[in-house]
């Protein structure tokens, strides 16, 4: 008897998978998938009896939401996001449309507006309705107990956001490096009188962003804690209201380059000064991160750090759809590489 097999039998607790049949019959997921489903995709007739004994001999059963998700002629995949005034997550979402449309799934779409009673709303709604996964992008950085819950009920990935003790599927990007690496060309423009305009506490970005800013700091003998911090909240009008309060400084106090932790503050940044007749980069220049087509349609265009959203949405919904397939047997995590875009709004200290 196969070593698998013997160790399914001798326990009798552990219910076997689709990975346990591949693993067994030495073929791959998508084989078994297909002799399982009486899918259209050729099988060799001695391949599909060497599955069907493996599957016998496991007691292996399909899992219910995948084959609804095979035969269903519509399923439902909700998507918990902010809002979509912000492009880079609208590009997630058009991510996740593009890998639906060739399921032919429904995605239901629940703005939260970064609040959490309204993410705990969504949550406990969707854990009601019958859909076959959620797509999560948490606002606030907090778990709700119907998150929990709903995580308990069925496939739940994150995307760009993870929430700390929730051990979840998450499709995210390097934050911390790119950030710092964008802090880095910024002192290699030998700016030394730094501000930080942060994201909002506790959310996941927002703290990897800072923490990559201050890595660079530091590799620079500035003591981190000697930058200031302006606390945003990745909108546009956070980014105005940052410019005013540095703009209320005498000009020799003012900083010479602002790290904004996304491109809508950054936007917002430049746009106010420019109102208030300081010059960018002259005056103070200005980074953001996402990248978003906003970016290079201001005069000057932003340097920031591109991260990619439509992939990111794209690799959640694979993911997604992977683990109502078939159960992941552990949290899964997939880290998309930045990259810094030098523009026109960091210029050279004087």
């Amino acid at each position: 008897m196969d070593p698998l097999s013997a160790k399914t039998e001798a326990t009798g607790a552990a219910r076997a998978t689709i990975r346990d049949v591949a693993r067994l019959a030495h073929v791959s997921i998508g084989t078994v998938s297909a002799v399982i489903n009486n899918s259209d995709r050729p099988v060799a007739a001695e391949t599909r009896a060497r599955v069907l004994r493996c599957v016998a001999q496991l007691n292996f059963e399909p899992n219910s939401a995948a084959r609804s998700l095979k035969h269903q002629r519509v399923s439902s995949i909700g998507f918990i996001v902010p809002d979509l005034s912000n492009a880079f997550f609208a590009d997630i979402a058009a991510g996740i449309q593009q890998v639906l449309d060739g399921m032919d799934c429904l995605l239901v779409l629940c703005m939260t507006w970064s609040d959490m009673q309204r993410e705990e709303y969504y949550a406990k709604v969707l854990r009601t309705q019958r859909l076959s996964g959620v797509i999560y992008l948490s606002g606030t950085g907090l778990p709700s107990p119907s998150l929990l819950n709903l995580a308990k009920k069925g496939a739940v990935v994150f995307v760009d956001e993870c929430l700390p003790g929730v051990d979840l599927p998450f499709v995210g990007s390097q934050n911390l490096i790119g950030a710092r690496s964008l802090a880095q060309y910024v002192l290699d423009q030998q700016h030394h009188r730094l501000t930080i305009v942060s994201g909002p506490r506790g959310l996941w970005t927002s703290e990897q962003r800072q923490a990559g800013f201050r890595e660079a700091f530091a590799a620079a003998d500035i003591l981190p804690d000697s930058v200031p911090v302006i606390r945003g909240d990745y909108s546009e009008l956070s980014g105005r209201q940052a410019a005013d309060e540095i703009a209320a400084l005498a000009v020799d106090q003012r900083p010479t380059a602002v790290l904004c932790a996304n491109d809508l503050m950054a936007i917002g940044f430049i746009r106010r000064c420019q109102e208030l007749n300081i010059a960018i980069p002259g005056d103070i220049s200005v980074t953001g991160f996402d990248d978003i087509p906003e970016a290079r349609l201001l005069t000057p265009e932003l340097t920031t750090v591109r991260q990619p959203g439509k992939a990111m949405g794209q690799a959640a919904a694979r993911l997604l759809l992977q683990g109502i397939g078939e159960p992941l047997t552990e949290p899964l995590q997939q880290d998309f590489v930045t990259e810094v875009c030098i523009r026109g709004s960091v210029g050279r200290a004087v």
